[in-house]
């Protein structure tokens, strides 16, 4: 328990960083590179880990010869599902891209608090596809969430149509990856049931992918000079603080569930807005509103009743 919670605080730091340092991104580096690069280093810091996690489940076996025939099976797996590991790659790589160009839009507490939907997009997900039961509760209070959300992003005036232009946008497109995000999870959730890749393996697998393809595709848009932007130091800095915030905040997570149930894990995560909010007005010069505290209190409660409800179902 008390492990469990450590990590979880550790990954509401992580977390609430991430929008940060991603608003806070030399404007040379455009989101799209700068999405491959984080890709590629979270593939980096996971690609070791991989081996740390197999070595630590081979020690129980007696023999090397089995060790390397697990390996090979490992390889015959991975094989066996790359179709997959490439769709997965490309939703998780859009969502990278499109991560950095919606906080860029809507600002880090507006974005932060947009993105505490995965909570709605879940129990959607798990109904449609895992056909997981839903409670009345948990619908009305899903509303709840969206209610408190605009509370907070249009500082309580309820009126899109006069408000700002890149917030909506930059609102709509975190929407729409939160629901990209969870429907990855989602299906991913069987292939993680059935023992055919870990969920360090599958963290390494899709980074992975989606930075190369990230990478590749990079300069069918943009001039191959831009490679040089690649070997600044202070572009270097950044693309990698990137990469170990986001991985670390994910190592976090998983460690979280090993000690607790998704439940209390999502619960524990839940603030990482706050978080966001402290060091976006200490940084990002962002104003957090009495109307972001209200918001963020809405959001949070009714993540935890939805949760609850899901425990109980």
């Amino acid at each position: 328990m008390k492990k469990g919670l450590f990590f979880g605080i550790l990954g509401v730091f992580f977390v609430g960083l991430q929008p940060i340092i991603a608003n806070a991104r030399p404007q040379v580096l455009d989101p799209f590179i700068f999405a491959a690069m984080t890709c590629l280093i979270e593939a980096a810091i996971f690609f070791p880990l991989i081996f740390i996690e197999r070595k630590v489940n081979n020690s129980k076996n007696e023999t090397i010869e089995l060790s390397a025939k697990e390996n090979i099976n490992l390889l015959a797996i991975w094989k066996k599902n790359l179709g997959f590991f490439i769709f997965i790659g490309i939703i998780f790589g859009v969502n990278q891209l499109l991560f950095f160009i919606g906080y860029g839009l809507a600002g880090a507490i507006n974005g932060s608090l947009t993105q505490k939907t995965t909570v709605f997009f879940g129990i959607l997900f798990g109904f449609l596809i895992l056909k997981e039961k839903v409670t009345k509760l948990q619908i009305v209070f899903s509303i709840i969430l969206f209610l408190g959300l605009i509370l907070a992003i249009t500082e309580g005036k309820f009126n899109f149509l006069n408000f700002n232009l890149d917030i909506i946008l930059g609102v709509i497109t975190l929407l729409f990856i939160t629901c990209l995000w969870m429907f990855g999870h989602t299906i991913t959730k069987p292939v993680l049931n059935k023992n055919e890749v870990t969920a360090t393996q599958m963290v390494f697998l899709r980074n992975f992918i989606s930075g190369i393809l990230l990478f590749v595709t990079y300069f069918i848009f943009f001039p191959f000079e831009n490679i040089f932007l690649l070997f600044n130091p202070i572009n270097q800095l950044f693309y990698i603080m990137m990469g170990l915030i986001y991985g670390l905040g994910l190592f976090c997570w998983y460690k979280t569930l090993s000690y607790l149930d998704v439940s209390k894990a999502t619960i524990i995560l839940s603030p990482t807005p706050i978080v966001t909010a402290i060091f976006a007005t200490m940084f990002l010069g962002e104003l957090f509103t009495i109307f972001h505290f209200l918001g963020t209190l809405i959001v949070i409660l009714s993540i935890i009743i939805i949760v609850k409800q899901k425990e109980k179902s």
